[in-house]
């Protein structure tokens, strides 16, 4: 039964624990704080590696800690409306800094070790027979220090992940503009970008939502394919800068999922993220033109897009079609020019080029393959012979070139 003199709330039924108890360890507040400090020391190798401030930081929060439990206990541990409150004043003892310098996980090993030592003291702060009303008290008090830490670390998380999104639109536009390789290296810096080559850059439309989410979802499918990427969305556009793409297409696939509905153009590898203006420019003329050919595969290379990007004014298309397909064929001479044109000419058919030609068969199907050899495109093929038939056009337009 309660004593007398015992203040309203203490020792009544909304209170368990009597006076005795509440001084006792508000007496060895200090005591508790500094074991389980040493504790730490004893049984966490991380702890113990810390820097001095950081662990000063831990003995900040885990004073405030048990003061903030005595307060609890004092106001007859029961109140529910005020127990987030309390425990949230726990972390405010330390700089936001703590919360980047350690982890949830460590955090949770640092409040296990507090309640195991709290724990270990009970017998010796409880009156008799308040033991295991203080160890519940403990224990719940103890739950809502986790729930608070578990809040501490969302909202850090959530400004860093806003931050973050921030940081890599200005990179993603920086990148599209072409700024120089200073500019680009800062930022990707600032992100953590490691610039592992080769380096492609993908683009497709946006899935929509929160950017933050945007940018999750492409980050969680980067890590199952143990690829480094840094991701913006820039207008209905989702950007992708990836790094460690050895197989550009096929890298992109492994992405797919993270963007909307439409084309996924991937441009070209280049060496490393100060080069990839280039590969930017080719994906983004690239998803501009993927309309025109509606059986585009998905995702599809820029490089496979060069008569549509030609067709819609990009004059890096027209430059590679001009230069490496029609320079190519003018340079490797042997009437492979005039062999396409009159292959062409007859719908296709070897037999009306070679009588064209006044070559046997045989003359224009090896012409036809050394073709291929040159540039890479097969006139049998529909598609190569589009792009075939485009450079040719184009070389012919600016044969000075």
């Amino acid at each position: 039964m309660a004593d007398s003199t015992t203040p309203a709330g203490i020792g009544t039924p909304t209170n368990p624990l009597g006076p005795r108890t509440l001084r006792r360890i508000e007496r060895h507040a200090g005591a508790l704080a500094s074991s389980a400090v040493a504790r730490m020391e004893e049984t966490l190798p991380w702890f113990r590696a810390l820097p001095a401030d950081q662990r000063s930081w831990v003995m900040l929060v885990a004073q405030a800690g048990v003061r903030s439990l005595v307060e609890w206990l004092r106001s007859g541990a029961t109140v529910a409306a005020s127990t987030s409150e309390i425990s949230d004043e726990v972390f405010a003892a330390a700089p936001r800094a703590l919360a980047r310098a350690i982890t949830l996980t460590q955090t949770v090993q640092l409040i296990k070790v507090t309640i195991d030592v709290a724990e270990a003291e009970v017998p010796s702060f409880a009156d008799e027979g308040e033991a295991g009303a203080l160890l519940q008290a403990i224990l719940r008090f103890s739950r809502e220090i986790a729930f608070s830490a578990a809040r501490v670390y969302a909202r850090a998380a959530e400004s860093r992940g806003a931050w973050d999104a921030r940081l890599q639109a200005l990179l993603v536009d920086a990148l599209l503009r072409g700024d120089s390789s200073d500019v680009l290296a800062s930022r990707a810096a600032a992100l953590g970008w490691t610039d592992a080559p080769p380096v492609t850059v993908v683009v497709g439309r946006s899935p929509g939502g929160d950017i933050t989410a945007v940018l999750h979802s492409v980050y969680r499918a980067a890590r199952r394919a143990r690829l480094e990427v840094i991701g913006g969305v820039h207008g209905d556009r989702l950007v992708v800068v990836v790094g460690g793409a050895t197989d550009p297409v096929a890298t992109a696939g492994a992405l797919d999922g993270s963007f909307g509905d439409g084309p996924v153009v991937v441009g070209p590898a280049v060496p490393s993220l100060d080069q990839a203006t280039e590969s930017a420019r080719a994906a983004l003329n690239g998803f501009r033109a993927a309309p025109a050919w509606p059986g585009a595969p998905s995702p599809v290379a820029a490089d496979d897009l060069l008569p549509e990007r030609a067709l819609a004014g990009d004059l890096d298309a027209r430059r590679k079609l001009r230069n490496e397909v029609y320079g190519g064929l003018a340079r490797a001479g042997g009437g492979l020019l005039e062999t396409l044109d009159a292959f062409f000419a007859a719908g296709g058919v070897l037999e009306s080029a070679a009588r064209a030609l006044y070559v046997h068969p045989n003359t224009v199907r090896y012409r036809l393959k050394r073709v291929a050899e040159v540039t890479a495109l097969s006139p049998f093929d529909g598609r190569d012979a589009f792009a075939l038939r485009m450079a040719l056009t184009i070389g012919r337009l600016d044969p000075a070139a």
